[in-house]
């Protein structure tokens, strides 16, 4: 029986090897890659992060929604911040979770000490619809992706609105991949669009391709580049394990899923050199 036993023990501890390992190699490669943000005191400040209410790939079915870090990374590094920290979306309610992002072997630590913190899973369940807030409530205002974002961020007149109005107060906007899109759909005090001739970045056409989402209707670099932003990136020997954060006046965008830490850190940075008003 020796024979059989042997490979069984060798593939019981090459699953056990690549369960441990798999994640930290991923990071090494730039998927979630460490990163350390510094301590900051902004006590009595507000945060508004706002995600995706669509949970379809259309026309395949497949579920999609928000991607886990790209909203649970910002969101922490403002908790740990002393910011006050409300979860929104285009219509309000239940924001889905893409698949995959909450789970072996993508789930950041935030990922995880979000789905633990009671508070935090129930605002994400009933977020608040962005029609309902003003931006003077706020110091930040935050977009998160996920491919669900490719469906309603750049669509939502309500956003658009939303973001605008922030911007005409100077608040401070950031986004990371497909978050970028609800920049699209708003204008500056000029009445131009806000990302015209404003460096930006967000998820990649190489990325996009690289994961087989080219059905999504909204791609953050051909519709940035259409608005005529001045788009900025990062290429890796794939651009998932790429990173980019693009810093111009009040707008602090991140390439992509891996730069949710730098993104948020520069928005942190900025905000403590501004005044509480």
């Amino acid at each position: 029986m020796t024979w059989i036993v042997v490979p069984v023990l060798a593939l019981a501890l090459l699953a056990i090897l690549t369960y441990l390992f798999l994640p930290r190699l991923l990071n090494v490669l730039g998927i979630h890659r460490h990163y350390t943000i510094p301590d900051f005191d902004l006590n009595g400040r507000r945060a508004l992060v706002i995600c995706t209410n669509h949970d379809r790939l259309d026309p395949s079915n497949k579920k999609t929604g928000a991607f886990g870090s790209e909203f649970t990374v910002p969101y922490y590094a403002f908790v740990n911040a002393g910011l006050a920290v409300d979860i929104a979306s285009p219509k309000g309610g239940s924001i889905p979770i893409q698949p995959g992002s909450w789970s072996w072997p993508l789930a950041s630590e935030d990922d995880k000490r979000f789905m633990a913190d009671k508070k935090a899973m129930h605002d994400l369940q009933n977020s608040k619809a962005v029609g309902d807030l003003v931006p003077k409530d706020y110091d930040v205002i935050f977009m998160a992706g996920g491919w669900g974002a490719a469906y309603d961020l750049m669509q939502s007149e309500e956003l658009a609105d939303f973001i605008t109005r922030a911007n005409a107060e100077n608040k401070i906007l950031g986004s990371v991949c497909h978050g970028a899109l609800g920049l699209c759909g708003a204008t500056g005090l000029d009445g131009e669009p806000l990302v015209k001739g404003r460096r930006v970045t967000g998820v990649t056409n190489n990325q996009i391709n690289t994961f087989g989402i080219a059905i999504t209707p909204k791609h953050p670099e051909e519709e940035l580049r259409k608005l005529g932003a001045i788009f900025e990136c990062q290429h890796a020997f794939r651009d998932p394990f790429a990173t980019h954060t693009t810093i111009d006046g009040n707008l602090i965008t991140g390439q992509n899923q891996n730069s949710g830490y730098e993104t948020a850190h520069r928005i942190l940075e900025k905000m403590a050199t501004q005044r509480n008003v």
